[in-house]
């Protein structure tokens, strides 16, 4: 995502303040949900005017990865007490804000996601987010690291360009997994000495599959419940690795099928993020 134009930003604001409406919030809820949005050192509400306020802290910072959080956190179901209902209202009244920087939020699995509207006005398109090495250098364990799950990302994209489907979607799956290893590692040493299985047993980090890191990152509480669910289907692409399971699912891929399977990883990295 490239840096919002101010207007948009302080339409964002009134949006998340909403003096007199629905969704009204109070200072110490707007700190808040700063907060639950992983922005960076969020301030203290200062008792001045709520809009003012809001909008000097969204365009005084240049961290386009903290902004594209808060947008998908206020379309949360999880911020609003009858969840899906009013936040999909948030929502539809935010994508009006956003249309003029061809943005869009819709829910992948259930998770707002950030994407750009389709040709045809009514689909979303997901792809490789120009702030993806920022928003997972916070995330990972190492500078070293980063740089060879962006260098798999670029792999996908060259295989996406020329029309090789199957390979980016393997591509994805493979980036999607390493980077769970990695965060789950990373955030909690002792997975170091292996991933419990549901018999008990120890699975070596380097044998664990990408059926428990998701099982694993949902029991800890880091991907919600719905985002967990729908990267099954990442997973199985991913398997396409083995012709023979392509053939067995009968599928042929396309760049449609590409976009599909970046949403999901695209919602489970909102979650890792705003978890951290």
């Amino acid at each position: 995502m490239k840096p919002l134009d101010p207007l948009t930003l302080e339409r964002v604001a009134r949006l998340i303040v909403d003096i007199d409406g629905p969704f009204e919030r109070r200072g110490y809820q707007l700190t808040q949900l700063l907060q639950r949005a992983g922005w960076p050192q969020p301030a203290e509400y200062d008792g001045s005017a709520r809009i003012p306020w809001l909008s000097d802290i969204l365009t005084s910072t240049d961290d386009v990865a903290a902004v594209s959080r808060l947008l998908c956190r206020i379309c949360d179901p999880l911020e609003y007490d009858d969840g899906l209902a009013s936040a999909d209202l948030v929502r539809q009244t935010l994508n009006t804000h956003l249309a003029a920087e061809q943005l869009t939020v819709t829910y992948v699995s259930g998770r707002p996601v950030l994407g750009q509207p389709g040709t045809d006005g009514h689909t979303t398109v997901f792809t490789v987010p120009d702030d993806l090495e920022a928003r997972i250098r916070p995330l990972v364990s190492s500078e070293a690291f980063l740089q060879q799950l962006m260098e798999r990302v670029t792999e996908t994209q060259i295989c996406e360009q020329h029309g090789a489907y199957g390979l980016t979607l393997i591509g994805i799956g493979s980036f999607a997994e390493a980077l769970l290893l990695d965060v789950l590692t990373h955030r909690d040493p002792t997975l170091l000495q292996g991933f419990v299985l549901p018999n008990g047993k120890l699975v070596p980090p380097e044998r664990t599959s990408f059926s428990l890191l998701l099982d694993t990152a949902r029991s800890r509480g880091w991907i919600q419940m719905d985002a967990h669910d729908f990267m099954k289907i990442v997973r199985d692409y991913r398997n396409f690795v083995h012709l023979r399971q392509q053939q067995e699912r009968g599928v042929t891929p396309d760049r449609d099928t590409v976009g599909m399977c970046w949403g999901p990883v695209l919602a489970v990295l909102n979650d890792l993020e705003t978890s951290r």
